[in-house]
């Protein structure tokens, strides 16, 4: 099987690597696990984290590379391409095990973990403009980490997503590697918690995001849909047979983990890391343009600027969940019907719905798919493509934007908490509670998802 793997890697790399870029190691050794972190101006952070890696259980530390990828625009401002030049410098001399009395960096070369550099950042290697961002060098690192992997070996060879401002529990390798030992799964997702921060502001747009990240997920998990899972760079992680079969990563400068996962979702189970955490960076950022660090940037300005928070504390409504159930019942049954079935169902389920089928041409493509498919195993296969992640999320803000507008967070979750056979937390109506049962109902959803 390794050996067939090793071809199609091979075919891979022929038709996906771009030579411009190298992965720098020190050594020619070859890994099961490989943890490629995108950075760009993080140096301080890379140190966080590598401290944060340092200190994990040791077990696989021999058999797993931690691959950096410092990155910038070929149009970066000087600071950016000054810090990048510093970081690279700092994690060569890493590599070297010459870090010059710094502490941190003293730790991490007694840890015996082992380091790479990929320069996407100076001259030439920096990257275009027009695709420069998260995506691409996530790309440009797990491309490179294919080059890389003990293709021999009995273990699954295993890219893992880490990000630069995040750090992780001490059984974080550990977990990861058990799990695809004793799990049926091509992909997975490591479970996340944003750290609170003692600004209470800062804690209060930290919450704020969870919730509406997790709410999302258990308004799917309710739904039946196989597309519920959190979609976060930093905790995705898939086998290499995967990662081919998926054509890589994508160039996304945002949205990247999202689209990824899905094709991840289409050719493999994604399973569930629940054992271990990772801890992304709550922190307002300008590095991609939505996200965690611009959605907490856009409360953080609102409360600077004493606006209304009104808006914040809104969640997608129930009911448009409540409707894509129904959808799911009847889309997924293995009984398949024709066209006018199912758009026949969707109009009794919600106006809106049937519309939003209409719109996107459902009936020419399940006529397309009965006519291609050779029996019904490949024309439920076929459902779980045409109905898929980023569908399901348009049919949500086709059911906001026409029926179901968003509702009030906190009545929203007490909605959802209901169907599930739970009760919320409010001791009164407010609209917006304290954040100690803010707080309440975020780890209940973390629970839960």
């Amino acid at each position: 099987m390794n050996g067939n793997l090793n071809v199609r890697v091979k075919k891979y790399l022929l038709k996906n690597l771009n030579f411009v870029w190298q992965l720098e190691t020190g050594t020619e050794k070859l890994y099961d696990n490989i943890i490629v972190v995108p950075a760009i101006q993080e140096k301080e952070n890379i140190k966080l984290l590598l401290k944060s890696l340092s200190k994990c259980d040791n077990k696989y530390f021999d058999s797993t590379l931690v691959v950096f990828v410092i990155n910038a625009v070929s149009n970066s401002s000087a600071v950016v391409l000054d810090e990048s030049a510093e970081t690279l410098n700092c994690l060569r001399g890493l590599i070297h095990q010459d870090v010059q009395g710094d502490e941190t960096l003293s730790s991490v070369v007694s840890s015996r973990l082992n380091i790479g550099v990929i320069d996407a950042s100076t001259g030439n290697k920096a990257m275009p403009e027009k695709d420069g961002g998260v995506g691409l060098a996530r790309k440009i690192g797990m491309d490179l980490a294919l080059q890389y992997f003990d293709y021999n070996s009995l273990n699954k060879n295993l890219l893992i997503c880490l990000d630069a401002d995040c750090t992780v529990e001490k059984n974080y390798l550990t977990e990861i590697a058990d799990h695809f030992k004793k799990n049926f799964c091509g992909a997975a997702v490591v479970n996340f918690k944003h750290p609170l921060s003692d600004d209470e502001n800062e804690k209060l747009a930290i919450i704020n995001y969870e919730i509406f990240l997790r709410y999302y997920v258990l308004g799917l998990k309710y739904a039946g849909s196989p597309y519920a899972f959190h979609s976060i760079g930093s905790t995705i992680v898939c086998d290499v047979e995967s990662y081919i079969k998926a054509g890589g990563m994508n160039k996304k400068k945002a949205g990247e983990d999202f689209y990824f996962l899905e094709k991840l979702a289409k050719i493999t189970k994604v399973g569930r890391i629940k054992t271990t955490l990772v801890y992304p960076s709550g922190r307002p950022s300008w590095r991609v343009p939505f996200g965690t660090g611009r959605s907490v940037g856009k409360f953080l300005s609102n409360v600077q600027n004493k606006l209304s928070l009104h808006d914040e504390y809104l969640l997608y409504s129930p009911e448009s969940f409540f409707i894509l159930k129904k959808w799911l019942k009847e889309f997924h049954s293995e009984k398949i019907f024709d066209a006018n079935y199912y758009m026949k169902c969707a109009k009794e389920i919600n106006q809106s719905l049937f519309e939003f089928l209409k719109e996107n041409s459902f009936e020419q493509s399940w006529q397309k798919i009965l006519k291609n498919s050779s029996d019904a195993g490949q024309i439920n296969i076929q459902k779980k493509l045409w109905f898929d992640g980023f569908r399901t999320l348009k049919l949500i803000h086709y059911l906001r934007d026409n029926s179901f507008p968003c509702v009030n967070m906190f009545d929203a979750l007490d909605q959802m908490l209901t169907v599930f056979g739970l009760n919320g937390f409010r001791t009164s109506s407010e609209e917006i509670p304290p954040i100690e049962i803010q707080l309440k109902y975020l780890n209940k959803l973390f629970e839960l998802t």
